[in-house]
């Protein structure tokens, strides 16, 4: 027995000095600003309908490492309803830090979505919320994918960009 005690201490000592195993979290998105800058209807003379939106995002990394997010994709939903999917740009964001992206981003507007962007372009507040996944590089720890999750939501609500 007293042989065995301080083999059994020496292990223990040995593996508190080993690496703790690398857990990585979620880095977060989210929108800190949405705006319809420009909507053009379905039946409508001068090209295909769409609806173009500058987004505000911000990317939190709660990591020790460094990241870089690439292949943002996120399905857009507005009252419930899906109207289109978005691809954002890629981003790098700091080590336990954040990182702020613009994104300009151009959805077509078909018959069965364009009554929830007209809620938008008359100044009504909807709910929005962005389905979606993603890829975070990690560097000397590798890429690793993300989702599907939802990514944000909240609600908007601008000043009107039509008349009617």
């Amino acid at each position: 027995m007293r042989l065995l005690l301080p083999a059994v201490l020496v292990a223990c000592g040995l593996s508190a000095c080993a690496p703790a195993s690398q857990v990585l979290q979620v880095p977060t998105l989210e929108v800190q600003s949405v705006r319809l800058t420009r909507l053009s209807l379905p039946g409508g003379l001068g090209g295909a309908p769409v609806a173009d939106l500058k987004l505000g995002l911000r990317v939190t990394n709660p990591n020790a490492v460094p990241l870089k997010m690439s292949n943002i994709e996120a399905t857009l939903v507005i009252d419930g309803a899906q109207v289109g999917q978005a691809e954002f740009p890629r981003v790098n964001v700091p080590a336990r830090g954040s990182a702020d992206q613009q994104a300009d981003v151009s959805i077509p507007v078909t018959l069965s979505t364009a009554a929830s962007f007209l809620k938008v372009a008359r100044g009504q507040q909807v709910t929005y919320r962005l389905d979606g996944n993603f890829t975070a590089d990690f560097g000397p720890l590798g890429p690793k994918n993300f989702g599907p999750f939802t990514l944000s939501q909240g609600q908007w609500k601008q000043n009107p960009i039509i008349p009617f």
